[in-house]
């Protein structure tokens, strides 16, 4: 039987928490101070420990402490005080699994425990299979960041995943999920810049019927999706200030109000957010909150850029011309020599996904399936940037690649359709009109979502 660990210095609270593990068929041990705490976490075998934020001899905080560093398999909640979020930030930075607030709302309390010992029974050093799978890449900057996934997928903290635009921040996100105590549960990603100002409040919270014209029906928001599971808000500094707002009082509350709805619902997520602008600066420029941006960003991680990771390229290359090859029912494409010399010499403002853009590019219109350094069609390539060198313009840079890359789609959908059209729909004549294979067209409408 899992055993944990209470402590606080109410005789009231105690006995509430001893009640309810109980009822989990949990056995618990109390102490009513960090002295008695230590005591007896050197006597007893704990899967999970709860403690109060104050203490007569010291704080929930030094227990956190002292717990990472000499039983770092256990994992800590924290009880605070009603409103006390910076406290509860405080914790989470100190190594804290997660916490939960006075009043204690014992059904928040039990999810919580739940959690807390799912993380408690896998191994620290558990397999990365699913890591290697997905986060491809030998260098010494991928191996560290997948050694900081497994170790952040353990906690219940808020993370802001901080990297350039493509580098692949969504993936990363999954992985912390997927390796975490949520893994059953779902894995919501928005991209917070796709949602048009009037429907973000409904779609975050959901709404009513009748609360506003073409309400027909309730809704369930992103935030009731994703409970029990992990909301991973991408670009969130898309999100214009008055949802800032509501998102960190949902945040803070552990509770969202549907637009027209009267009570507040309860929801357990864990939250997950990104975006390639530099955070710091928006607070700084006032477009985004303070107290929003110190509650998002309990720990930061930072995602490198494809540039600083150059010899992982050949094995990010030859994974996704398989993809390619499958998708497109071909043999295995590959790069001759000098295309990946080109590719090693290239800076990739775009990063992984502007890789994969030229691959794909390259291998609709190569003429064999072994794709030449002609075949690549890259930009005017510039110096790649090591990580002590960063460009003083990059995030323009950056922004101006993915502009090109939606204006050329459009284009590229634009003149498909209309050779589509033209040709009535017989994709052989269409392909004619257009001036490449059956294949290449094949290809694209698969790529454009046409088919």
């Amino acid at each position: 039987m899992k055993n944990v660990l209470v402590v606080d210095d109410e005789p009231d609270i105690r006995e509430l928490l001893e009640i309810t593990l109980s009822r989990m068929n949990l056995d618990s041990h109390a102490a009513a101070n960090v002295r008695e705490a230590k005591s007896l976490l050197n006597d007893e075998q704990f899967d999970l420990c709860l403690t109060d934020m104050k203490l007569p001899d010291g704080t929930g905080i030094e227990l956190v402490e002292h717990i990472q560093s000499s039983y770092p398999h256990i994992p800590v909640a924290v009880i605070t005080a009603f409103g006390s979020m910076e406290t509860a930030i405080k914790a989470l930075k100190a190594g804290a699994f997660d916490f939960v607030s006075k009043p204690i709302d014992l059904k928040i309390l039990r999810g919580l425990v739940d959690s807390a010992l799912k993380v408690a029974s896998t191994p620290i050093n558990q397999p990365t299979t699913l890591q290697q799978q997905k986060l491809l890449g030998e260098s010494q900057a991928m191996q560290t960041l997948r050694d900081k996934i497994e170790k952040l997928a353990r906690s219940q903290a808020p993370i802001y995943l901080r990297g350039e635009s493509g580098v692949g921040k969504e993936l990363v996100a999954k992985q912390i999920h997927e390796l975490g105590p949520r893994a059953n549960a779902s894995f919501i990603p928005v991209n917070c810049g796709a949602i048009p100002t009037e429907l973000m409040e409904s779609e975050f919270f959901g709404h009513i019927k009748g609360s506003f014209t073409g309400a027909v029906s309730d809704k369930e928001g992103l935030f009731q999706a994703a409970n029990g599971g992990t909301l991973f808000l991408d670009e969130i500094a898309e999100l214009p200030i008055h949802m800032q707002v509501k998102l960190l009082r949902a945040i803070q509350e552990k509770a969202i109000k549907p637009v027209g709805g009267q009570k507040e619902i309860p929801v357990d997520i864990r939250l997950l957010s990104a975006t390639h602008k530099d955070l710091a600066n928006e607070v700084e420029e006032g477009n985004f909150r303070q107290d929003l941006y110190y509650r998002i960003n309990v720990i930061e991680l930072n995602i490198p850029p494809l540039r600083e990771r150059m010899s992982d390229l050949p094995i990010l290359a030859d994974f996704m011309l398989t993809k390619i090859s499958q998708q497109n029912g071909s043999d295995i494409f590959t790069l001759n020599k000098d295309a990946l010399e080109k590719l090693q010499d290239y800076s990739f403002p775009g990063n992984i996904r502007e890789l994969e853009n030229i691959l794909e590019r390259a291998a609709t219109l190569c003429e064999s399936n072994t794709i030449t350094a002609a075949d690549l069609d890259l930009p005017e390539s510039k110096p790649i940037r090591t990580a002590d060198q960063p460009s003083p313009d990059e995030s323009s840079i950056t922004l101006s690649v993915d502009q090109l890359e939606d204006y050329l789609i459009k284009k590229e959908r634009k003149a498909i359709v209309a050779a589509l059209e033209k040709t009535r729909w017989n994709k052989t004549a269409a392909a004619k009109l257009l001036g490449i294979t059956f294949r290449q067209l094949r290809y694209r409408l698969q790529k454009l979502e046409l088919e």
